[in-house]
């Protein structure tokens, strides 16, 4: 993470939402949204329990951050089983042991085989110290033998941990490969979605590290969105800032502020957020509480100068991408 990070995080936000600013503390609540189907309604930001979380790096301050986030109006919380090598999930932990009714509660399965998917989702309980998960993704599909591989192995197991309630709902992620995953959508009765969606048109797929002379227009946003949405999936937004490579000033870049509006803006339910510190987990928060939805012909003209100066390298950053 960039030494600048916060001075960056706040670089033309104030100005992008107008009186948004930081939220009141104590108890506070944010819009909320239908997630698909499911019958749940979940804050519309969601807080990234990756590798942001971890930036925290002391149990006791990851957990203030963790109960600051739902005290301020956050209702969804996102981890996975790989994040920290199991401390993000014990970090949820010790929070869901006294709050774990106000929570929407996400994690992910990064194993392809099914045995393995099995035995570390019991673990995964017992970190987060609950009975049952909301959301339980496929973490991270890539290219089409992983597609395949996870056909062959952790699809069924997660299908067998929804029909036994261990998890409510089943989900899929994907920072690359937007064809793939609507292949994988189309194919199978999944209840959510999780994708890279952000003002630059995230998402390229077999030729991601190569060069083009135009900008493509493969993304999430146009090829995967639209059969979520045909199927009535929960979608979850993810690398809304492309984690922070597209804040800063000047062409190209953007306040989080403007970013987040954007993919507010667009038909997801949440925008999932990692959050390094309480200063921009405060404003954040801010943020999503004014949320007012961007004109299409502002959208269009931000996208069109974020995915002009951006889209490349982001296809190129995330390719495969995991965030541990």
């Amino acid at each position: 993470m960039p030494l600048d990070l916060t001075r960056r995080h706040f670089l033309g936000g104030a100005a992008a939402l107008g009186a948004a600013g930081q939220a009141a503390p104590g108890k506070g609540t944010l819009p909320s949204r239908p997630l698909g189907r499911t019958g749940a309604t979940p804050s519309i930001l969601a807080m990234g329990c990756g590798s942001r979380l971890a930036m925290y790096e002391e149990e006791d301050k990851a957990v203030e951050a963790l109960n600051l986030a739902l005290d301020l109006g956050v209702t969804y919380l996102d981890t996975a089983q790989s994040y920290g090598g199991g401390n993000s999930e014990s970090w949820v932990g010790k929070v869901m042991a006294e709050r774990r009714k106000e929570v929407f509660l996400a994690t992910k399965i990064g194993l392809r085989d099914y045995d393995e998917a099995m035995r570390r989702t019991e673990e995964s309980l017992k970190r987060l110290q609950t009975d049952q998960i909301d959301l339980i993704h496929i973490h991270s599909l890539r290219g089409q033998e992983d597609l395949a591989a996870i056909e062959a192995g952790s699809l069924r197991a997660l299908m067998q941990l929804r029909d036994q309630k261990v998890c409510r709902f089943a989900g899929i992620t994907s920072h690359s490969y937007p064809d793939v995953l609507a292949t994988a959508l189309e194919r199978h009765d999944f209840d959510c979605v999780q994708m890279a969606l952000n003002a630059a048109k995230q998402g390229r797929s077999e030729n991601a590290r190569n060069p083009v002379d135009h900008l493509p227009a493969d993304s999430f946003e146009a090829v995967a969105l639209p059969v979520a949405l045909r199927k009535r999936m929960g979608v979850l937004a993810m690398k809304v800032t492309g984690q922070e490579a597209l804040v800063g000033s000047g062409h190209g870049k953007s306040g989080v502020g403007r970013l987040l509006q954007y993919a507010l803006s667009l038909p997801i339910t949440s925008a999932v957020v990692g959050m390094p510190t309480l200063e921009y987990l405060r404003e954040d928060v801010g943020f999503a509480a004014k949320f007012q939805p961007m004109a299409r012909a502002d959208m269009d003209r931000f996208s069109e100068e974020l995915a002009g100066a951006n889209k490349q390298a982001m296809d190129h950053r995330f390719h495969c991408h995991v965030d541990a």
